[in-house]
């Protein structure tokens, strides 16, 4: 039984180590998690696999703001937070 624990909490452990430039806690949303990298540089990819990457200016509930779109230096892009199937984020260096 306590091997069953231990191995348990090792399971629940390894997403949140895997992802150690990311912080993540039970409840988060794509909004939360967007919200929580205000200011830098992510890639978003859509629901159409299509990504942008760029930094993130502005979160509500139904929107997000990326300026400075990369090879698209002029552009920026409002999303519908719906439709970010995930959220792409430089953890580290090399």
């Amino acid at each position: 039984m306590r091997t069953i624990i231990i191995l348990m909490l090792v399971m629940l452990a390894v997403p949140v180590m895997a992802a150690e430039g990311v912080a993540l806690k039970a409840g988060d949303t794509i909004q939360t998690v967007l919200e929580g990298q205000k200011g830098k540089r992510v890639t978003v990819r859509l629901q159409g696999g299509e990504e942008l990457t760029g930094k993130v200016v502005f979160v509500s509930k139904e929107l997000v703001k990326l300026e400075e779109l990369t090879k698209r230096e002029f552009y920026d892009a409002v999303v519908e937070v719906s439709k970010v199937e995930a959220v792409i984020i430089r953890a580290r260096d090399k």
